[in-house]
């Protein structure tokens, strides 16, 4: 039988701090051709494994592979397949957008002709065409994040990391950043997506791991860790509170179990199995009971309540190595640039 290698992969990695383990036995296999998502909070590890992986900080114990490649061993090699966007754009703000995806070219060795072809082309499948003459001093944030995706593209890498690509961008323009990632996937790229959004990671992750004090605490699809929590869920917001108790009476007795109360915002809710047949099933009783109901419906729970779940809603200050520059690491194992 054949199996596939991951294209990233730790077992038992570690990396220690002073006195503090930023990485405390991660272990990770991420699928070849998948965006996988590392969540968790801040230090909890994300920014520390991806410096990691992409040959930027030496590690105490374990390993890690990148294509197959050792990361440690085999470390020009690595840096020859990978990209790497960091948590700020590192572009240079006086060059104009074309001028620095030419220069990039240029450092992964590309041709004068080659790397001013290659760089109109990146400009416009970036949506940058109109504005490639301008500088990238004049450039918008989400502009900016866009031209620097770009850069890390020179060559396409075999393994793309984002290390909290979105930060600090409007919507349309991180959406516009979800389009471009999930066209470099359809294309062959696996990309290893570290954020804090939930939604991000929601919209673009095959799979996730959540991180927390250094090791995965929890890995599956984004409705994988829903259901972690539970499934759907029976809500019932009432007009009037003083129908709080009936109708929790009501809910308990279809769903079978205790539903949770809050009187403030006169809800209930409680997890169902069959969810349409108990949905149904209350509202019948509410009505043939006189309670007057405001909003009724079923709910699954969200990545944001899986993630405070298995995080026990944690908010992590512990040193990431985070804390210092950003880097980026060119695909060409040339240039890396610490910001």
């Amino acid at each position: 039988m054949t199996t596939t290698r991951p294209a990233v992969l730790t077992e038992g990695l570690r990396k220690r701090y002073g006195p503090n383990w930023a990485l405390d036995g991660f272990d990770l296999a991420v699928p070849a051709g998948t965006v996988y998502g590392l969540l968790g909070p801040n230090g909890a590890g994300k920014t520390t494994a991806v410096r990691i992986l992409a040959t930027l900080l030496s590690f105490d114990a374990g390993r890690a592979e990148v294509a197959g490649l050792d990361v440690t061993r085999q470390a020009a090699r690595v840096r020859g397949r990978i990209g790497l966007t960091g948590q700020y754009a590192a572009i240079d703000e006086i060059l104009s957008g074309r001028q620095n995806l030419t220069l990039f070219g240029r450092l992964h060795h590309l041709a004068p002709r080659a790397a001013r072809r290659r760089a109109d082309e990146l400009l416009e499948q970036f949506g940058l065409a109109d504005a490639a003459g301008r500088s990238a001093g004049e450039y918008s944030g989400g502009m900016r994040r866009r031209l620097d995706l770009a850069a890390s593209l020179i060559r396409t890498p075999e393994v793309l990391f984002l290390d909290e690509p979105t930060t600090g961008l409007d919507p349309r323009s991180r959406n516009r950043l979800w389009d471009a990632v999930r066209d470099l996937v359809r294309d062959g790229t696996t990309v290893l997506l570290t954020t804090q959004y939930l939604e991000e990671a929601d919209q673009l992750a095959d799979r996730i791991s959540v991180v927390d004090s250094g090791r995965v605490v929890a890995e599956g699809t984004p409705n994988e860790l829903k259901s972690k929590i539970g499934g759907d869920r029976v809500e019932v917001v009432l007009h009037d509170v003083a129908e709080l108790d009936v109708a929790a009476g009501i809910v308990e007795r279809v769903c079978a179990t205790t539903p949770d109360r809050d009187p403030e915002t006169r809800r209930l809710s409680a997890p169902v199995t069959d969810r349409v047949a108990a949905l149904a099933e209350v509202m019948r009783a509410l009505v043939d009971a006189g309670i007057s109901v405001e909003d009724i419906g079923l709910r699954r729970p969200t990545l944001d309540e899986a993630f405070l779940h298995l995080t026990g809603g944690s908010r992590s200050t512990a040193t990431d190595g985070s804390t210092g520059p950003s880097t980026r690491a060119s695909t060409s194992g040339n240039e890396a640039e610490r910001r």
